[in-house]
């Protein structure tokens, strides 16, 4: 998480965190220790400031962006897509959460509770009143 290197085109062994049984459900909490330890064994604490990791989750929104950038419109599932295309997106959208949650971790925001305060404070901005059947978001809102 300090460099970034992609994975795109080249061919790399992945290794089965679950030693091949299904994948468990993930948490923000896990999540945040993973990436506390795997910065602390490659010392990179020392560049893991909040200016720091704001700027290489810009980075990698950038990265994120530069995938749709020339397709358009596209239909959710991305039917469409190639499925190197859909792990390459995968990644990139893993770098963006990884990146959001080592900030959210360096400044001590909890961020599965700042999510669910700001879902709520989402719904009394935009009551289903107001909102459920307009076209665009902005109408009357």
């Amino acid at each position: 998480m300090k460099g970034g290197e992609g994975t795109v085109g080249r061919e790399i062994e992945v290794p089965n965190p679950n030693n091949g049984q299904p994948c468990k459900s993930v948490t923000l909490e896990d999540l945040k220790g993973k990436m506390a330890d795997f910065a602390k064994e490659r010392d990179w604490d020392q560049f893991h400031s909040p200016r720091n990791l704001l700027l290489a989750l810009v980075g990698e929104v950038g990265e994120l962006s530069e995938i749709f950038q020339w397709k358009g419109e596209v239909p959710k599932g991305l039917p469409d897509w190639k499925e190197e295309e859909k792990l390459h997106l995968g990644e990139e959208l893993s770098d963006v959460l990884l990146y959001l949650v080592r900030l959210s971790d360096i400044c001590g925001v909890d961020l599965d509770k700042a999510a669910l305060r700001k879902v709520e404070l989402n719904a009394i901005k935009y009551p289903v009143k107001q909102c459920k059947g307009y076209k665009t978001a902005e109408e009357d809102v």
